[in-house]
């Protein structure tokens, strides 16, 4: 008996039923939609600017500004333009940002570690802080700070000294400060080894990062122990101290009371302290409830086989709990690094002269509100890419990896 066996034959379907050519298609109409509402909304910008006498471009940056910033941690004068008063306000919330972040880290862990000690004041205490600073709103904690505390505190001339000539007053915290050693040249302009010193803190840097290098391999291939992150300081430490010495890159200047405010050394003012302040405890309460969730998801066993194997509490938390609860920690606590970065916008309610303040007295002295505007909104964006970025790159680095 004979077998026939149809053939089938499988004619591919046409195109606008091919969902390959659908998922395409819909994401180039997608872009396209994009793109009209944007060349809409920039032909309508334009328009509008033009009727007013005004344009689109950053010409005007290039202007004298005209007016004084409070704190300026590069050099800056009111005849610079206003592309260096930009500068002015971006370093600033940079460096409020970076300090901010490395003392709201501390205080989160320290805190969210001391929720979780079985010292009932202690565990008190900290929840206590917790609860309160998490509900407070920010702007209203900046408000205490700068006029609750700082405003309150004496006038310069009758300033609190404090040890080690610093002086603490409504202007401000004076303290002793390294400035660059000038030497003088016989003919031509001063110089100062303050790059060649910084030359050799760069060179130690890589040194250290080698000899703790070697140091993990070895202590791959034979297990033997060694201190590599101290050894990694201490050659840090020492060629600096070194080069210090040696070079006199820097003199030390000591704050003096001069007729109205203190001359010399370095003055931190009450706007950035007050800022500062604010941020810190603000974030450091949200970070160390994302330290007490990250140790708490750990598994009760770590914790059981760091006593059988006879660690510490204080080892036990630091070389088995803190390094598995990182993976849960550092995801929600990079929100918090963005919104600190972002809150320091609220600097402008205490006069303190971050990105946002002195973009909007370049604002109002220029009109070119849409091209000051998308300034902000591009400093912001960067700075926040940035931090995201990194941020990702220590989240992949200690990571669980699946094999």
């Amino acid at each position: 008996m004979s077998q026939q066996v149809a053939t089938v034959s499988h004619q591919a379907p046409p195109f606008w039923r091919d969902l390959r050519f659908l998922s395409i298609a819909g994401q180039v109409l997608f872009v396209l939609i994009v793109a009209l509402i944007a060349g809409t909304l920039y032909a309508n910008v334009t328009s509008g600017m033009a009727s007013l006498g005004m344009n689109a471009g950053y010409g005007f940056m290039g202007l004298a500004a005209g007016f004084e910033i409070s704190q300026t941690p590069i050099p800056y004068n009111p005849i610079d333009s206003y592309w260096r008063a930009f500068q002015v306000g971006v370093i600033n919330t940079i460096l409020v940002s970076l300090v901010g972040i490395a003392l709201a880290t501390i205080l989160g862990i320290v805190v969210g570690v001391a929720q979780l000690s079985t010292n009932w004041l202690v565990a008190r205490l900290a929840r206590t802080y917790v609860a309160i600073f998490r509900n407070i709103p920010l702007l209203l904690q900046l408000f205490f700070w700068y006029f609750g505390v700082f405003q309150q505190l004496p006038v310069v001339r009758e300033s609190i000294a404090l040890p080690g000539a610093i002086y603490l007053s409504s202007r401000g915290l004076a303290f002793p400060w390294l400035e660059p050693r000038l030497i003088q040249q016989p003919a031509g302009e001063p110089t100062s080894n303050v790059m060649l010193w910084l030359t050799v803190v760069l060179a130690s840097i890589v040194v250290a990062g080698a000899a703790w290098y070697v140091l993990k391999v070895r202590q791959d291939r034979t297990g033997a122990q060694s201190p590599r992150f101290l050894i990694a300081a201490l050659i840090i430490a020492a060629s600096g101290v070194l080069g210090l010495m040696v070079l006199q890159p820097f003199v030390l200047t000591v704050p003096e009371f001069q007729r109205f405010n203190f001359q010399g050394g370095q003055r931190i003012s009450i706007e950035y302290a007050a800022l500062l302040l604010g941020l810190t405890t603000y974030t450091g309460a949200f970070i160390a409830e994302h330290v007490r969730a990250g140790i708490q998801g750990i598994p009760k066993g770590q914790n059981e086989a760091a006593r059988a194997v006879g660690l510490k509490g204080g080892q036990m938390m630091r070389l088995v709990i803190l390094p598995q609860a990182l993976r849960i920690i550092i995801p929600p606590t990079t929100n918090e690094y963005l919104n600190l970065t972002k809150n320091s916008s609220l600097a402008i309610a205490i006069a303190y002269p971050d990105l946002f303040n002195v973009s909007r007295t370049i604002l109002n002295q220029t009109g070119q509100a849409v091209s000051v505007i998308g300034l902000i909104m591009v400093s912001y964006l960067t700075i926040s890419l940035v931090t995201s970025l990194l941020m990702n790159l220590y989240n992949r680095r200690v990571r669980l990896v699946e094999r």
